[in-house]
C-alpha cells in the first residue's frame, strides 16, 4: 500500500490529468465531483486511499471555483487518511499580485498559497510562476517547474535564426535571458506602461530587431494586449516573422480577436489551462507538458531528486 499513488483531478484540466496519467501507466482515480443546486461544490473519494501518496492536478484560473475544488479535495483526502498529499497546480491563479505595489491592495498569491496549505497539503508543484519568489509563500516543499526545453526544443525546429528573444516586459527578462542563451538570439526589451489593469502602452525598444524573426516570450497571455501591442511595434521597427510564445494561455477577453488583428504569425502555447476557445484561433498552437509533470509526480513518489529534469 506504501508503495502506490494515487492521481486525482478536479474540473479545470481534465485532458492534462489524464495524459499525465497516462504517461504514468494508469488512469486518473475514480471520485465524485458535482454541484449541489445552489452551485456548492461535492466531493467524494470512490476508492480507498488510506497511507497512499496522492497527487492532485488542478490549476487554480479563474473562475474561483477551481481554486474551491482544490481545497475540497484535499480537504477529503486528508480526513481519508492519504499518506502524503500533493497538489500539482499547472497554473498558479492570483499569481500576479505577489506584492503590494499599491496602497491597500491584497497580496494574493500568498493568501491563495495559505488557503491550499491550511486545507492541508503537504507538498506543491508549479510551473512558470509569474514570479518566482512565489515559492517562498509555501509553508511546504515546493517545486518549481519550467516549461522552457518543451518550448526551446520546439522552437529550434522552426529555423528562425538569425533571431530575437523579446522580453515584453521588464519582469520576463530573466526567463527571456535564458530562452534566447538556449537559442542562440539575441535580445531585445519592450519598454511599457501600464496605466491601468489590463492595459499596456508600448514607450520603447531595447535592442536591435530590424530585419530578423522575433520570438515574444512570456509566461502568460491573458487579455493579448501586452502581446499584441508589442508586436505591431516591433513590426513598425522592421521585424520580419514575428511568433509568440507563452507558457499559460488565459486568453480571456477578446484576446483571440486581437491576436488575429495582430501581426503575430503563431502563439505557441503550453496546456496548463485548460480553454476551448483556442479551437477557435488558427494562430495557436499548442504543447503539451504531460512528460514534465509525470516525470516530476514519479520522483517525488520514488523519493527521487527532481533537480536532473533540468540538466
Amino acid at each position: 500500500m506504501m508503495n502506490e499513488f494515487k492521481i486525482f483531478s478536479g474540473t479545470s484540466n481534465r485532458p492534462l490529468a489524464e495524459n499525465i496519467a497516462a504517461e504514468l501507466g494508469k488512469k486518473v482515480s475514480e471520485c465524485t465531483l458535482k454541484r449541489f443546486s445552489d452551485g456548492e461544490i461535492f466531493f467524494q473519494i470512490d476508492e480507498n486511499i488510506r497511507g497512499m501518496d496522492v497527487f492532485i492536478i488542478q490549476s487554480t484560473n479563474p473562475p474561483a471555483e477551481h481554486l474551491m475544488e482544490l481545497l475540497i479535495m484535499v480537504d477529503a483526502c486528508r480526513r481519508a487518511s492519504a499518506r502524503r498529499i500533493t497538489a500539482v497546480i499547472p497554473y498558479y491563479g492570483y499569481a500576479r499580485q505577489d506584492r503590494k505595489d499599491m496602497p491597500r491592495v491584497a497580496i494574493t498569491a500568498k493568501l491563495v498559497a495559505n488557503l491550499i496549505i491550511k486545507a492541508g497539503v503537504d507538498r506543491v508543484v508549479l510551473m512558470d510562476l509569474h514570479a518566482s519568489q512565489i515559492q517562498g509563500f509555501f509553508d511546504c516543499p515546493s517545486d518549481h517547474l519550467y516549461s522552457s526545453k518543451v518550448f526551446n526544443d520546439h522552437i529550434r525546429k522552426l529555423n528562425l535564426q538569425p533571431g530575437v528573444a523579446v522580453s515584453p516586459d521588464v519582469g520576463s527578462v530573466k526567463l527571456v535571458r535564458a530562452f534566447a542563451k538556449e537559442l542562440d538570439f539575441s535580445i531585445a526589451i519592450v519598454d511599457k506602461r501600464r496605466p491601468d489593469i489590463n492595459k499596456a502602452e508600448v514607450m520603447n525598444i531595447i535592442g536591435e530587431v530590424e530585419g530578423r524573426n522575433i520570438v515574444i516570450r512570456d509566461d502568460v497571455i491573458d487579455t493579448g494586449g501586452t502581446l499584441t501591442e508589442a508586436a505591431r511595434y516591433l513590426k513598425e521597427r522592421g521585424a520580419k516573422r514575428i511568433l509568440a510564445a507563452c507558457t499559460h494561455a488565459v486568453l480571456s477577453g477578446k484576446s483571440i480577436e486581437k491576436l488575429m488583428e495582430s501581426p503575430i504569425e503563431r502563439l505557441i502555447v503550453s496546456d496548463t489551462i485548460y480553454n476551448p476557445s483556442r479551437r477557435l484561433c488558427p494562430k495557436l498552437e499548442v504543447l503539451t507538458v504531460s512528460h514534465v509533470f509525470s516525470e516530476a509526480i514519479l520522483r517525488i513518489h520514488e523519493e527521487k531528486s527532481l533537480s536532473s529534469l533540468f540538466e
